[in-house]
């Protein structure tokens, strides 16, 4: 392309990202429209919230409150930026707090445990509006998109959650979009403009130089798992306690701290703490092998608080563990019963169901949990369900879901997949190549690039011969091929110029 061609280029992708930051009034890079912000964070926000653990609905009440508060704030910052803002409580103990682009906010009970007051809470909040009002996501995403070359993509990438490891296709995309870290800048300028919005709402602005207090002081006394949480992307420091002390003597005095209202609010999930905290040490054992003492975590949290359809579920992960697949039903029945609308539930009583054999009953609560969040266990064990029953394009369109997911699901995925396609379609899983040899001959190398050890290479090779008729030749290349290795074989043809590469893979086998 001709320099000017390529200056014209860039100046257009220039004028196009040009925009006006709603919240600061400055100008933006930013190649993502907010029409593609707004459908984002519409399309992910369901999954997300499955994937952190599901909406905290033991305590309606409580997400009432949080809506409440977000919805003053949200009054004033669409002043700003009228986007479609959205407030939810999730059922996970991290003290976390999370906004998708295009308003999509969410607040995790371990979060509001660690705060005192409303105002502390509209902090939090009012923080995490301008995260989407101002586009911090989408400038996030503007950066990525100029550092592979200008490609532009709404595609988005999980977690702080167990349950969003086994997400799957778009559903892990979402986790990184609340993952990222915004930088110092960022960070700063949704503290100041989100204590603003606080102020214009009725709230002190000291609630915000308290909570940070608190994030500093919890930062320097709590594990590294207690911090992967909000503290992974909210990073807290002194240099944004006396960023928020200096903003707050700027902003009228007076307003409400809300600490009875805040109080009163949170009275039932305080009441229950100590359940979900037992509960929380219950998944740690059963993740360390403890399986005696996640038993005996989950029927203290059950005993505390028989209504928590988590503290079900995790009997049922421990009989599932252990084999126990008939109690594992029974757990996590009673989890469902209680709360239908979590994809985990349906997972691991549709897999405990196929351990027991009952495969309809199976694929229906599989095909269930699908519909919730897209998982690597149900489309993996859906897959070996209908390649048993020899519905091989449904296997496969299964296994495809996970084969790139990586992890022991993904590569067991890939293997299955390769099994089936490979006899019909060994082109998409050997690679090959041409090479002009020493004697000047032409060479053909193949490389397996499926998950498993195949045999049996065969490749052709299309020419003309002396009298000037097309031909075609068949060579077997390599024996046994491990998964990456390659294999040479002299065709015997030339003189070949290596200006094309006359060759197809015809057949492969999976070595047994």
């Amino acid at each position: 392309m001709r320099k000017p061609a390529v200056f014209g280029l860039l100046l257009s992708i220039f004028l196009v990202g040009c925009a006006t930051n709603p919240v600061t009034g400055k100008r933006d890079f930013i190649l993502v429209s907010g029409q593609q912000e707004v459908a984002m964070g519409k399309q992910n926000y369901a999954p997300m919230l499955q994937s952190q653990g599901g909406a905290y609905d033991v305590d309606p009440e409580l997400t009432k409150y949080v809506q409440s508060v977000g919805g003053k704030l949200a009054a004033v910052a669409a002043e700003d930026a009228p986007l479609p803002y959205e407030f939810t409580v999730l059922n996970n103990s991290a003290p976390n707090a999370w906004a998708l682009p295009g308003g999509k906010i969410a607040i995790n009970r371990g979060l509001l445990t660690e705060m005192n007051s409303e105002a502390e809470l509209a902090a939090v909040l009012g923080h995490e509006i301008v995260h989407a009002a101002a586009r911090h996501t989408a400038k996030q995403m503007t950066k990525g998109m100029l550092m592979q070359g200008l490609v532009v993509g709404t595609a988005i990438a999980t977690n702080d959650s167990s349950y969003g490891d086994l997400a799957v296709g778009g559903a892990s995309v979402a986790a990184g979009l609340i993952t990222q870290k915004y930088g110092r800048s960022a960070e700063l300028e949704s503290d100041k403009y989100g204590m603003r919005y606080m102020s214009k709402a009725g709230y002190d602005p000291q609630g915000a130089v308290a909570l940070q207090e608190t994030f500093v002081r919890l930062s320097e006394g709590r594990n590294q798992d207690w911090l992967s949480g909000l503290f992974a992307s909210h990073p807290p420091s002194q240099e944004r306690v006396n960023a928020n002390r200096k903003t707050a003597s700027r902003l009228p005095s007076g307003g409400t701290m809300g600490t009875d209202r805040f109080q009163l609010a949170m009275q039932k999930t305080r009441d229950v703490e100590p359940a979900y905290e037992a509960y929380d040490e219950g998944r740690k054992a059963l993740a360390e092998k403890k399986t005696d003492e996640a038993l005996a975590l989950a029927n203290k949290a059950l005993d505390l608080f028989p209504n928590e359809a988590h503290f079900h579920a995790l009997r049922g992960d421990v009989r599932l563990v252990n084999d126990q697949f008939d109690m594992a039903v029974t757990n996590y029945s009673r989890a469902i019963s209680r709360r239908s609308s979590f994809f985990y539930y349906h997972l691991q009583r549709g897999l405990a169901k196929h351990e027991l054999g009952q495969q309809d009953a199976a694929i229906a609560d599989l095909e269930n949990s699908l519909q919730l969040l897209p998982t690597a266990p149900a489309h993996y064990t859906l897959g070996t369900i209908k390649e048993d029953r020899g519905q091989s394009s449904a296997a496969v369109e299964h296994y495809r879901a996970v084969a790139k997911s990586g992890g022991d699901y993904g590569k067991a995925a890939a293997g299955r997949l390769a099994r089936l396609e490979l006899p019909s379609q060994p082109g998409n899983y050997i690679g090959h190549r041409c090479d002009v040899g020493s004697n000047g001959r032409l060479i053909v190398s193949v490389r397996n690039d499926a998950a498993v050890a195949v045999r049996d290479v065969q490749v052709s090779i299309d020419y003309t011969d002396d009298a000037g008729r097309a031909q075609q030749l068949r060579r077997n290349v390599g024996g046994r091929l491990e998964p990456g290795e390659v294999a040479s074989a002299d065709t015997g043809l030339g003189p070949y110029t290596g200006t094309d590469c006359p060759v197809s893979v015809t057949a492969a086998r999976v070595a047994d």
